[in-house]
């Protein structure tokens, strides 16, 4: 990065970076600078800022100091001698009759050059005019040729928008213009239109070329053969800024028109086509405007769910590893059928099974089905497992003396038929 001022020598001019070489510069102060054609004096449009080192153009030469008093006055008469140099030359380009238009004149800071600027149709032989001003002015005299977009740049004007030219006013570079800008823009290809007071194309098209380019790209052309929501046809006009497109359809036998945005149309790869060939669909995401719907209210009447169903996960933790869940469990509602469910005795130790099931205890019976057997002094034998009326399992077992009350489990299990 590189610490610059620009500044500009005359106002239609191009800005030009210097070194600031320790002067204290702001925006506004007028300056004295070297050039390679010696000192000058211009304006100040931006103070001290950095820029790349890809944006100078070496060698970057220095600010000699603020403009002073003396400065100044040298600058004034400057002006009222170009303004004397402009008619002299004037005058002797109508002695030589030459075929060239003088625009304006510039004289250097030092008074060692006089600088005159011209337009022409083509080459002008200028040698002996250059003569007779060098024989008035005693000074350096060049002649350059521009073109006509520099000579409106010079003279300024306003433009058919109202406002002052661009290049007059902020324009450093002129940049290609062509008539297929103006065709991408949807604008009227008359000369007499398109064009600017120089006669070239307005550079005010080259602004907006690029969005409408990106605009172009999401709107079929007219012409093409597109499908809708409302069927197919063909486009007739678009406009590009709004994205807007009418179609004329085909189906329903009279001709109807539609006006849709770019979204709601596609393009069919193609064109139209041949008869007999389906007709291919193109169309998605049609963006539809849906009918506002009101929303339901709520029934005050309706009774809320006062309880919440148990899922399977809910009976799987609670049931031990070793036991089997219900099939009522699965469906999240245990339900008594009057069956007994299948359940499995803890092994040696006689713990509790806490597996909590949604059934009617009955009360305690002295019957041999509250009985089990005990073999081997007093160890328990494996548990039976019961599967309902038609089992083939005795419902009423023997009864033992010496069944050890201590480990007795009293489960509560469903009243079957045939219990006594």
């Amino acid at each position: 990065m590189v610490k610059v001022v620009s500044v500009k020598f005359n106002p239609h001019g191009k800005a030009y970076y210097f070194d600031p070489n320790g002067v204290e510069v702001r925006a506004g102060d007028t300056l004295i600078v070297e050039t390679s054609k010696g000192l000058d004096i211009g304006e100040c449009v931006y103070g001290e800022h950095y820029v790349t080192d890809e944006s100078i153009i070496p060698p970057l030469r220095p600010v000699i100091r603020v403009a002073t008093e003396e400065d100044l006055r040298i600058a004034a008469q400057n002006k009222e001698r170009e303004k004397e140099a402009f008619a002299i030359c004037k005058e002797k380009i109508e002695a030589h009759g030459l075929d060239m238009k003088l625009v304006d004149v510039e004289c250097g800071f030092e008074g060692n050059k006089i600088l005159f600027f011209f337009t022409a149709d083509g080459r002008v032989d200028f040698r002996d005019l250059v003569k007779d001003l060098a024989a008035v002015f005693r000074t350096r005299i060049e002649l350059r040729q521009i073109g006509v977009r520099d000579e409106t740049k010079m003279l300024g004007g306003l433009g058919i928008c109202g406002r002052p030219y661009c290049c007059n006013q902020f324009l450093n570079d002129f940049q290609p213009v062509s008539t297929k800008m103006a065709k991408t823009q949807s604008m009227s290809l008359n000369p007499t239109k398109i064009s600017g007071s120089c006669g070239r194309l307005m550079c005010c098209l080259r602004y907006e070329q690029d969005a409408y380019e990106d605009l172009v790209k999401k709107i079929p052309k007219v012409g093409a053969f597109v499908q809708t929501p409302y069927g197919y046809g063909v486009v007739l006009a678009t406009n590009v800024l709004r994205q807007k497109v009418k179609v004329c359809l085909d189906e329903g036998g009279e001709q109807e028109f539609k006006i849709l945005n770019a979204d709601e149309v596609a393009a069919v790869p193609g064109g139209r086509p041949k008869p007999g060939e389906p007709l291919p669909q193109v169309l998605a995401d049609i963006i539809k405007a849906e009918e506002a719907s009101e929303p339901e209210e709520d029934d005050l009447w309706d009774m809320p769910e006062m309880f919440a169903e148990q899922s399977d996960e809910y009976y799987l933790k609670k049931a031990p590893d070793n036991e089997k869940a219900p099939a009522q469990a699965q469906s999240g509602r245990p339900e008594n059928n009057g069956q007994e469910q299948d359940r499995q005795r803890p092994q040696s130790g006689g713990g509790r099974n806490r597996t909590k099931h949604n059934v009617k205890p009955v009360p305690k019976q002295s019957g041999a089905a509250n009985q089990k057997t005990v073999p081997n002094g007093g160890q328990h034998a494996k548990p039976q497992h019961h599967h309902g009326e038609n089992s083939n399992q005795p419902k009423n077992k023997p009864k033992n003396q010496n069944h050890n009350r201590k480990h007795h489990y009293n489960r509560p299990k469903p009243q079957s038929e045939g219990q006594s």
